[in-house]
């Protein structure tokens, strides 16, 4: 590690916001209108500044041991930590596919915008495009980070800013506008499970603030660099995407909201207005690439995590070995053919949006079951090890621990229940249809934890056998 040059806070923001804040997910939580001020902020308070806070104060504390396999494992075990990263791991296969429906849906307005629609053409630049960002991987975290922070800059943060800058002028102007910003709409009626559903694309919008904690080793004084690094994503993330979704919800009914390409559809109407329509390759092109940068984090840091996994006997060998980079090679190879058989489930739902929304709800249920662990992990590393905090503490020491991380299970609870209920407004082929493909797929991820168990008990016996 010596030879690979740390990074300080601001490389870990970029890194953070790339990974987190993308404008792929401003037309899910559009959908939902002026409603959804309200869950956005309740997000953030049961569960976005709670994983940042948890987060934050376990990778200053430990800085030896970052990411969620090892917090895991110090405070329950190897087998408890394993399930941990498997969950994040295996929660990002199912989630690949969506967001490269995104890159493969907005690269559709330099072709042709109904490409959006066609489940070949998105099958086909899923597959092209996943291969690319691994064999980019292989070359070492150095040349992926370097890739991701100008990604961050030019395709996230600049359209962010641009298309709230753009409804604003939209106001402005007095020009009509699809929201209505009543106190009835602005205090959804929660009787209603459709408001519920709104939970879960904001949710999944918030995911991730844990990630780069794998790579505290290669981070400057991560007690101190991490907990900057975290507040500040915490404010950057949710003032743009609360603003970026009414921007969208502004200018587009919801009925024409698209999952897929509801940005470029508000970009689109937005320029047209402006006479800004030859800004749309442009804008096209730099969401490509904001979108491509803010993938990097997601593949290679689970993998580093079940990386630490397979080095401890829970995976086979192959897995477990590294390249000339230090990247687990085999791993990402593995990854990238697994992901390749997940685009299939565009073709096991009756719309795009409907394939969208299931992919998402999936692996945010199979996140939400990690975070589940993460949490009542750092209650019981506070207790176990009275003196590991000499960096960054969450206010009110054990009480606010125990406040802090009760308000993310709260979160994770209700988000785990409500992501059972289909949305009415997206075509996902019927109830029981969406049920028993969402009940399947959340038992396909999670019960080949049992047959690893069954690997690492039988290696550690031949070990015993050896000796």
């Amino acid at each position: 590690m010596t030879g690979i040059k740390k990074i300080g806070t601001f490389a870990l923001v970029m890194l953070i916001v790339g990974g987190i804040d993308s404008v792929r997910n401003l037309p899910a939580t559009a959908l939902f209108g002026t409603a959804l001020i309200f869950f956005s902020i309740a997000s953030a308070l049961v569960f976005l500044i709670p994983s940042a806070l948890v987060s934050a104060e376990l990778s200053s504390s430990f800085p030896e041991h970052g990411g969620i396999y090892q917090w895991v494992k110090l405070a329950f075990g190897e087998k408890i930590a394993f399930l941990s990263i498997w969950l994040q791991w295996i929660n990002t296969m199912v989630w690949f596919p969506s967001i490269l429906s995104f890159i493969a849906g907005t690269l559709a307005y330099l072709i042709n915008p109904a490409l959006a629609d066609n489940k070949a053409y998105l099958i086909s630049v899923i597959l092209i495009v996943f291969w690319g960002l691994t064999l980019l991987n292989l070359k070492g975290l150095h040349v992926s980070a370097k890739f991701s922070k100008l990604c961050t800059i030019i395709g996230t943060l600049i359209p962010m800013g641009l298309i709230i800058i753009l409804a604003v002028i939209w106001l402005f102007l007095g020009k009509p506008i699809q929201l209505h910003f009543t106190h009835e709409n602005l205090l959804p009626n929660l009787h209603t499970s459709d408001n519920w559903v709104a939970l879960i694309a904001i949710m999944t919008a918030f995911l991730g603030m844990e990630l780069v904690t794998v790579h505290v080793k290669e981070v400057k004084d991560p007690h101190k660099s991490f907990p900057r690094a975290l507040s500040i994503s915490v404010v950057m993330i949710l003032t743009t995407m609360l603003l970026g979704s009414l921007a969208i919800a502004l200018v587009l009914p919801a009925n024409q909201i698209n999952l897929v390409n509801g940005v470029m559809q508000a970009f689109s109407n937005f320029f047209a207005n402006y006479h800004l329509s030859w800004l749309i390759p442009i804008m096209t092109a730099a969401l490509v690439v904001g979108n491509l940068g803010g993938m990097v984090t997601w593949v290679i840091s689970p993998a580093k995590g079940l990386l630490q996994a397979s080095q401890s006997g829970f995976l086979p060998k192959f897995l477990a070995k590294e390249n000339e980079n230090g990247v687990a090679a085999n791993l990402l190879l593995v990854q990238a053919i697994l992901v390749s058989l997940f685009c299939m489930a565009f073709l096991l739902m009756p719309s795009v949006n409907g394939s969208y929304w299931l992919l998402s709800d999936l692996s945010t249920q199979l996140y939400m079951l990690m975070y589940v662990m993460m949490f009542i992990a750092a209650v019981t590393l506070k207790y176990k090890f009275k003196s590991a905090s000499e960096g960054f503490s969450i206010p009110g020491k054990k009480c606010g621990m125990w406040i802090t991380c009760l308000l993310g299970l709260f979160g994770c609870a209700v988000t785990l229940i409500v992501g059972f209920i289909p949305p009415s407004g997206i075509d996902v082929g019927g109830f029981w249809h969406y049920e028993i493909i969402f009940i399947a797929g959340m038992l396909a991820m999670i019960v080949p934890v049992l047959g690893f168990y069954y690997y690492h008990s039988k290696e550690n016996f031949k070990k015993l056998c050896y000796k």
